[in-house]
């Protein structure tokens, strides 16, 4: 046999090994996949919906929680559940972070792992929980269904330390928050469209008196003002009391497009909401989604997906968390 026959050989059964070696990896990490419990736990999804309408009538500010918890845990390198960790002796938890001021209901989010326990113990992880939680969340303010693919595994440590790095704050520049997220591949009209999240919920007076005191920032809609300061009535507010501002007085609970109609009548409670509506390369989204419903949707759509697939833990990475605020122990 020539040499040259004999390398050809060679070459095609070396191939034929890494492609073995490929499927099998493959089968070990399909990655992402809609309807990834199919076989291992088919109720997964229906179980996750079911709580989430139940604890959505027993407490409305459930829903608004999930849809900031798919933001605050996924935005931060990983959509890992790394956010669910509680603190150890060693590590602080992401939860106890200045950017999760005001963040709850964590308590709820262990029902539904409970639930989902119950019916397949060990198969179903605190990530895909957490960002199944926020799809259903959405359904019950009125937002759209975004089908999402499932597969995520747990992450075993806090990302706390690097929170600031990833997750802007209310007061950055709108340069910085298209920076950030479009490292994660969301483009301007998708994080316009996320942003309209502030569509619902509420906003703690800590994070908006410096635009009231010691005097009120001109931009401000004087029809609004009056409102803030009856909310706000005091310049250093305790962090311990619940005082607040609705984000959107006229739907408060219904995610809808009303916030950009707020804001482009300079009604945006945060310095980046009034941003989004003033600055060049986002104000025409912000006009764009204030006439159009669908539009503001389709985008949103678009974002959540991108955001719930950032840089996820899968295949053999990570773990599957039996509580979903530790890891689990490694004897």
């Amino acid at each position: 046999m020539s040499s040259k026959a004999l390398f050809l050989l060679a070459f095609l059964s070396l191939s034929a090994v890494s492609l073995r070696h490929a499927l099998a990896d493959n089968e070990q990490d399909p990655g992402l996949v809609m309807n990834f419990y199919k076989d291992t736990c088919p109720q997964a999804e229906d179980i996750i919906k079911e709580q989430v309408k139940l604890l959505y009538k027993r407490h409305k500010n459930t829903a608004f929680s999930w849809l900031r918890n798919i933001f605050h845990d996924c935005a931060v390198q990983s959509c890992d559940a790394s956010l669910l960790l509680d603190s150890t002796r060693r590590t602080l938890s992401e939860k106890e972070t200045d950017r999760s001021f005001g963040l709850r209901n964590f308590r709820y989010l262990d029902t539904i792992k409970e639930a989902v326990e119950r019916e397949c113990p060990g198969v179903v992880s605190c990530a895909d929980i957490l960002v199944l939680s926020a799809r259903d969340g959405i359904v019950s303010l009125g937002g759209p269904h975004i089908p999402l693919k499932t597969g995520r595994r747990d992450g075993r440590k806090s990302r706390a330390d690097v929170v600031e790095q990833y997750l802007p704050d209310h007061n950055e520049s709108i340069s910085v928050v298209l920076e950030r997220f479009s490292a994660m591949g969301i483009d301007t009209p998708g994080l316009v469209a996320l942003l309209g999240a502030h569509s619902v919920g509420r906003t703690h007076c800590v994070k908006l008196v410096h635009r009231l005191y010691p005097e009120v920032d001109p931009a401000l809609n004087p029809d609004h003002v009056e409102h803030m300061l009856y909310k706000c009535p005091d310049a250093i507010p305790d962090p311990k009391a619940v005082q607040y501002v609705r984000n959107d007085r006229g739907t408060p609970m219904v995610l809808d497009n009303n916030y950009y109609r707020n804001i482009l009548d300079n009604k945006g409670l945060l310095i980046v909401d009034h941003q989004l509506a003033t600055d060049k390369r986002t104000k025409p989204y912000v006009k764009k989604m204030a006439k159009s419903q669908a539009y503001f949707f389709k985008e949103f759509a678009k974002a959540i997906t991108k955001l719930s697939e950032n840089n996820p833990l899968t295949g053999t990475k990570g773990e599957i968390r039996k509580q979903c605020n530790v890891a689990n122990k490694h004897h």
